[in-house]
């Protein structure tokens, strides 16, 4: 595999890293089972690129498409809370409307940003190729994107949230409004979200409508892969290992797709991802086999 292949799967999996973080969230610490993200993150590349070819300054235009992913994932969040409606059906039908949205904000399929300004083009050094600034630039965001979650997952309200996740009955004992922790945990997890698409749009030269199917499934199995590869119940390293898996799952991807002897194409992706989520979900039992066999 040649060295721009690694760079561009480098790239795209810290893109997808910070949808793994955002899956983390809902999936692990707040147990919730989140499908907007399949939405979502189309969504923020929808508003990303409408703002920027509208003129709008790059950055600017991302940290709107944070907070439309924040008001996808609170409304699923109060789909569930409010209204009662269970916590999956809640984030299918967020996901299906947002299908009909992300194209009313488009107005159409897609949107090119060719010789527009991205966060990328600003950036990036004189002198270096921008196929290594952009994952130069992806790590700086991506390290940031960690170390706010680490800080703010061990506040008082991100325990609370935390806390809601691993005992809802037992933190309402406690005098935490669980209804809005989950609301909360949902903003966030749909803001990091969001951002990947939009940083997706910028690096890709556009956003179109079928840029969100399947991001939850490729979010998980860089969760799974990373948790197989880093166990570990303390946040900082659980983050980490989110991070690791996604840049892994890419690398795998790009891998398997790039090796011509074993004859995978393009259209095989899904097929590549089931059966690296399969391998993930296997070798931790595999390894608890062997440990009683040895024990």
């Amino acid at each position: 595999m040649s060295l721009f292949s690694l760079l561009g799967a480098l790239e795209i999996g810290l893109i997808f890293s910070l949808v793994a973080l955002g899956v983390f969230i809902s999936f692990r610490l707040l147990r919730f089972p989140d499908l907007t993200v399949d939405g979502s993150f189309p969504l923020g590349g929808a508003v990303c690129a409408v703002m920027i070819a509208s003129g709008y300054n790059p950055f600017l235009s991302t940290i709107a498409a944070a907070a439309a992913g924040a008001i996808a994932g609170t409304i699923t969040g109060l789909l569930n809370v409010r209204l009662k409606i269970m916590d999956l059906l809640a984030s299918i039908l967020m996901m299906i409307a947002l299908y009909s949205i992300n194209l009313r904000i488009m107005g159409g399929p897609n949107i090119p940003l060719i010789n527009d300004a991205t966060i990328f083009t600003i950036l990036q050094p004189a002198n270096m190729p921008d196929y290594w600034a952009r994952p130069m630039i992806l790590i700086v965001i991506v390290v940031i994107a960690k170390i706010v979650m680490d800080w703010f997952f061990s506040t008082e309200r991100g325990l609370a949230i935390r806390a809601t996740g691993s005992n809802a009955r037992m933190a309402r004992a406690q005098g935490i409004n669980t209804g809005g922790m989950v609301l909360l945990g949902m903003a966030i997890s749909n803001a990091l979200v969001a951002v990947a698409g939009a940083l997706f749009a910028q690096t890709q030269g556009g956003s179109d409508i079928s840029m969100g199917i399947g991001t939850i499934v490729i979010g998980l199995a860089a969760v799974i892969v990373g948790e197989s590869i880093l166990p570990s119940r303390k946040l900082i390293y659980a983050t980490l290992a989110v991070i690791i898996g996604a840049i892994v799952y890419r690398f795998f991807i790009a891998l398997a797709l790039n090796s011509d002897f074993i004859g995978l194409k393009a259209q095989d992706l899904n097929l590549v991802t089931a059966v690296l989520v399969t391998i993930a979900l296997v070798i931790p039992q595999l390894k608890r086999k062997l440990a009683r066999r040895s024990a």
